[in-house]
């Protein structure tokens, strides 16, 4: 039998444009794709669950490797490799704007005024088959320049300008699958079937264009793991004829055990290796989850956690030192506030916070940014180039400065209050909703909210009930109140629907269950599968 003949599909219905992006030949490379690595991928999954109960039982298995544990070359121990020589078009990265790979925002962001745009299957896409076959789609039309987006509602036609910003696609993580596509019974990890459609499409197309295939690949645990995705890309390049180390990846280390392996994972990815990113939304949920048998290690209340914090300062500080010293670049966190039109003294107050934040970030090291936002992009460009000469910072080494791993593992500072309490129920419940209604990437109090947040708001719930910070009847008390406020916000009959019933369960069962839930996409997706399957 023919390899795309093992690929089987579960209620993945047709749409107009399916036959063009499920193609013969295309799904024949994802299952190649999928067959030289399900294995090793497996064993990643089940390492994942042995590391964490080592941490569980002991924090300080949390360090930095030491020679000889996995084989006899040690990479930090050679001061002379560093990452491959950069693409032109990725050589200024001073802001990139995220999003979804939904139409209208492809455009916007290619247009914003961007160095880059990271184009997201990841945490700000609901992943139902609609919309990941959709993402395809518009990112095939995108790399041919052709994209177009027509707004029913007020007429206005959105199309590329001649200059755009250079193009990244995030697959999802490694733990995600998609259960509409089955080898040998089993759904294939939703990572191999976003990279591998995008891959087959629009390699070629984007080196002809004199650009390349880019990506950035998120939740990444170990030098392990970066081995797979070494492995993929290697074998993608092979089977399409493209040259080794034609792709570029830039890592998120926004995993807690990856904080330790920084210098191993660059140099798994040594070819094809472009940067490393302070995803510091997830990074803090890791942290949560990650040590959340271990009461000394409780999140105070979200908006005290901030890069002042000396485990976040301590991270951000090392992944700089680190990128520097191999040369690569060292991207910034997420400025996630959205501009605010009905409140100019609010709206001065959030762009403040940008500014703010981004002075910090260049005044640090970083080469670059993020912004949620085309209105944020301006900002961010205006505080790197007062901060920033050239197109990186890489003569900004820290040598002789030593971040150890009590420094990544010091409990942060600050209050549990009934405030934070509730809002995290209110924004954790309203971002579930509207995940299962299709969307992911979500305006929530003037903040662009994506799966870190609700990640965030019901781990460190399970941390606050787990430890005994907030008690049964607290949480309860709490809820209610959240509740009464969402349905006053947003009204009754919405409350009413299904999915919003459907993210209260999920969202309850998830912060107040009795062992930590690994991430709450993970129900969520099954919860949203098992509606595409009975069209509920």
């Amino acid at each position: 039998m023919d390899l795309e003949q093992k690929l089987a599909f579960r209620n993945a219905k047709g749409f107009p444009y399916s036959k063009e992006i499920l193609t013969t030949e295309a799904l024949r490379f994802v299952a190649e794709l999928v067959a030289s690595q399900s294995s090793y991928h497996s064993w990643l999954l089940d390492e994942r669950r042995e590391r964490q109960k080592r941490n569980d039982a002991d924090i300080t298995t949390l360090c930095f490797p030491e020679p000889g544990l996995d084989d006899d070359y040690f990479p930090r121990e050679d001061s002379s490799w560093k990452v491959a020589k950069h693409p032109d078009d990725l050589k200024k990265r001073t802001v990139e704007i995220t999003g979804p790979v939904e139409r209208k925002m492809i455009i916007n962001a290619l247009n914003s005024g961007a160095n880059c745009f990271m184009a997201d299957f990841e945490d700000s896409l609901c992943p139902t088959w609609e919309n990941v076959i959709q993402g395809q789609k518009n990112l095939v039309d995108a790399v041919r320049g052709t994209i177009e987006y027509n707004d029913p509602k007020t007429g206005k036609k959105y199309a590329l300008k001649d200059k755009t910003a250079t193009l990244l696609v995030r697959p999802r993580g490694l733990h995600l699958p998609e259960s509409h596509v089955l080898f040998k019974g089993n759904p294939i990890p939703g990572a191999f079937f976003d990279f591998g459609v995008y891959f087959f499409h629009n390699a070629q197309k984007l080196i002809d264009k004199g650009s390349g295939p880019y990506f950035y690949l998120p939740k990444i645990e170990s030098h392990q793991e970066a081995k797979l995705w070494n492995r993929i890309f290697a074998k993608a390049e092979d089977m399409l004829g493209i040259s080794h180390g034609t792709i570029r990846a830039t890592v998120l280390i926004e995993t807690l055990p990856a904080v330790f392996q920084m210098e191993e994972i660059l140099h798994e990815l040594k070819d094809y290796a472009s940067g490393l990113n302070c995803g510091r939304w997830d990074y803090m949920f890791s942290y949560a989850k990650t040590l959340h048998n271990h009461p000394d290690k409780v999140l105070p209340d979200r908006d005290k956690v901030g890069m002042d914090q000396h485990f976040l300062a301590s991270y951000a500080k090392l992944l700089i030192q680190t990128c520097h010293r191999r040369g690569a670049y060292a991207i910034g966190g997420m400025a996630a506030q959205i501009p605010i039109r009905d409140n100019s003294a609010a709206n001065e107050k959030a762009m403040e916070k940008v500014h703010a934040d981004k002075e910090r970030e260049v005044k640090l090291g970083h080469d670059g940014t993020w912004v949620a936002h085309p209105g944020l992009v301006s900002i961010a460009q205006e505080e790197f180039e007062k901060g920033m000469v050239g197109y990186n910072q890489f003569d900004k080494t820290y040598e002789g400065t030593t971040i150890a791993q009590e420094d990544l593992l010091q409990t942060p500072t600050g209050s549990i209050t009934d405030a934070q309490l509730i809002r995290n129920i209110k924004v954790g419940i309203q971002y579930l909703e509207a995940w299962l209604k299709g969307n992911g990437c979500v305006p929530l109090y003037n903040l662009m909210e994506d799966a870190a947040t609700a990640e965030i708001s019901r781990t460190q719930i399970w941390q606050w009930l787990h430890h005994g910070n907030v008690c049964q009847a607290e949480y309860k008390l709490a809820e209610k109140e959240a509740l009464a406020e969402i349905k006053t916000e947003i009204g009754e009959q919405r409350c009413s629907t299904h999915q919003f019933r459907d993210a209260v369960r999920l969202f309850r069962e998830t912060a107040a269950s009795e062992e930590l839930v690994d991430f709450l996409t993970l129900p969520a997706y099954d919860l949203l599968f098992l509606h595409e399957m009975t069209g509920g």
